[in-house]
């Protein structure tokens, strides 16, 4: 007779008409979770005999309740701790702890790193990227399942989610529109970079639709810089003296714009408005004025991912493919002044 494989939470979940956090939070007697909810998940729990405790558990399915976490890059700690915040906060939620990794831009690092933490029994593992450029598979190294987050994998069978940026650079773009600007040039990084890829494919089509034209051409950066944002400026006033708004594809570049449009002798949002991308506070709060910028809303990317990441542990493979998430727009001074 073929043992029955023990009930996974995920199953308890949905006998319970819960989600998956409730359920845990229900069965691990926490608070903020009603009677009639709690009953109503122990009841489902015992029809399944779902077996709650973590090591009585892990005996009888291998189980450690831990998840790797590898930051592929080093340089993109200041992305990459957002999402492990979320992650961390949606895994603590169903009992699940992590151990961190950071392959430090590193390839070959990143597949040892993998492999390690499987020889030490995670559940899952957690790969955050860089949005700039695609990251490296693991997946075919270690018998774990892997969900990216951050950075897409050069593996389209994989699990991978994303900021939608393609979107979220349009919602500067109509916030611009909407307080009358038309005359919008854009300025951003490196040529090629997934992030800049989508932002400006997002531009384009939005413009299109609006029946709008760009002021001038595209200028990218060879990096993020804020030196190389305060050349361009000079640059495009020479050229386009009449632009009334500049669509950054950073923060930083968006501070290096201030500061080119300040030495010109034009005044930001009264004569041209600027926007930036990423909200990032060392560039976002302390520029002058402050800006108006999208935020990516990385501890929710975080969070989905880790959350999808259990439902494959707890149920099974998942179909691969990338899971863009939605970013949002903070409006700041520098488009809107000060009331």
């Amino acid at each position: 007779m073929t043992k029955r494989p023990p009930a996974t939470l995920s199953q308890v979940a949905q006998r319970a008409g819960v989600s998956l956090t409730t359920a845990s939070k229900a069965i691990n007697g926490k608070d903020r979770v009603s009677e009639v909810t709690r009953a109503r998940v122990m009841a489902a729990a015992r029809d399944l005999s779902f077996t709650p405790n973590l090591v009585a558990r892990g005996l009888m399915t291998g189980s450690t309740s831990t998840v790797g976490f590898i930051i592929a890059d080093s340089m993109t700690h200041r992305f990459a701790a957002p999402v492990m915040l979320g992650a961390e906060t949606a895994l603590g939620a169903i009992d699940l702890s992590m151990i961190t990794c950071d392959a430090r831009g590193d390839q070959a690092r990143g597949r040892q790193l993998a492999v390690m933490l499987a020889a030490r029994k995670v559940d899952g593992v957690l790969v955050v990227g860089d949005n700039n450029a695609v990251t490296a598979s693991v997946t075919e190294y270690i018998d774990v399942p892997v969900v990216y987050v951050y950075g897409l994998s050069d593996d389209e069978r994989d699990v991978v989610h994303m900021p939608d940026d393609e979107n979220g650079i349009t919602l500067a773009l109509d916030h611009l529109v909407s307080i009358g600007r038309r005359r919008i040039a854009h300025l951003t990084g490196p040529r090629g970079a997934t992030a800049v890829v989508e932002r400006v494919k997002g531009m384009r089509a939005r413009m299109r639709k609006e029946g709008l034209r760009l002021t001038g051409p595209v200028m990218y950066g060879d990096h993020w810089s804020q030196r190389w944002a305060r050349g361009a400026t000079a640059q495009l006033l020479e050229s386009h003296p009449d632009v009334d708004a500049v669509l950054c594809g950073s923060d930083q570049i968006a501070a290096g714009v201030v500061v080119g449009l300040k030495e010109a002798g034009r005044r930001v949002p009264d004569d041209v408005a600027v926007t930036g991308y990423d909200n990032w506070g060392v560039f976002a709060l302390e520029t002058e004025p402050p800006l108006t910028t999208v935020d990516m809303n990385m501890e929710a990317l975080g969070a989905a991912a880790a959350q999808e990441l259990f439902s494959m542990i707890d149920v099974g493979p998942r179909q691969g493919g990338i899971r863009r998430h939605g970013c949002g727009l903070i409006v700041r001074a520098s488009t809107v002044g000060r009331p």
